[in-house]
Formats: structure tokens, sequence, C-alpha cells
């Protein structure tokens, strides 16, 4: 009996300080300012006539100079798993979730259609933080180039 609450006890203590770890990294991404949430579809294929919700990870966007650091949400890795420089993101089309896109994204997601250093993404965000991400690669420095549709 003693054995199974030590072993119970122990279960829950784990659970309880993965949990903070889970908590803290969030907070330690966020504290620095100019987060945003924002599901990532990397490697997508031109030919997706109705796209399905397979693919999206959700994460947390973070500006850093003329980056963008992507980090996924249930992750308690410290570092991002996408950086996207600024002078190499093109936007090529912005649409509305369709198909099962909409169960799998955030309800007020907008899609926006990129190529990053000739690999195709697709980045989901709020109208809000589309608004931002557009103002942020149109700020570019002089003398760099910028492709926004």
């Amino acid at each position: 009996m003693a054995l199974a609450l030590l072993v119970s006890g122990s279960v829950v203590l784990l659970v309880l300080v993965g949990l903070f770890v889970f908590g803290l990294r969030r907070r330690l991404i966020q504290r620095s300012g100019g987060t945003f949430d924002c599901s990532l579809r990397w490697n997508v294929t031109e030919t997706d006539p109705e796209p399905s919700g397979k693919g999206w990870v959700y994460g947390v966007a973070r500006y850093n100079g003329d980056r963008i650091e992507w980090f996924r949400v249930f992750s308690y890795a410290p570092r991002p798993r996408r950086v996207l420089e600024r002078a190499s993101i093109e936007v090529l089309d912005r649409r509305t979730p369709r198909g099962e896109e909409e169960l799998a994204l955030l309800s007020d997601a907008v899609v926006l259609v990129c190529v990053h250093r000739g690999t195709r993404l697709e980045l989901a965000m709020s109208e809000d933080a589309l608004t931002g991400f557009l103002a942020w690669l149109e700020a570019a420095p002089p003398g760099q180039r910028v492709n926004v549709a």
C-alpha cells in the first residue's frame, strides 16, 4: 500500500513539474513581447485543391529583429522550431480556411500562403496578427526586397 502511494505521488509530482516547465517556457517566449498565435504548415504542395486539416501545427511566433521565430506550443524545446527571415519571405496568397482546415485552426484564422527560401508554407493567424505581420514585412529597411501579394 505504501509503495503504491509513493509511486502515485511520484507520478503526480512529475506531471505537475512537467506542466510547470511547460507554462514557464511559454512565459519566457512571450516575455520579450511581439508574440502572436500562429499555426504553421510547412512544405505545402501547390496542387492541393481542397486542403485537409493535416499538417497544421499550433504555435507561437515572435518578432526578433528581421526574423520571425516560430515555436511549437506543445513542446519543451527552448529554441524556435522554424526561423523565417524577413528578406526571404514572399507572400503569394491570402485565404480563409477551407474544408477540414476550419476544424484544425482557430476560429478567426486567416491563412497566408508564403514561400521562404524555396519552401512553400502556410501561416494561419488572426486578422489582427495578419495586419501586424504584413506591416512588419513592409517595414523592411531601405534596399531590401519585399514581396507582398
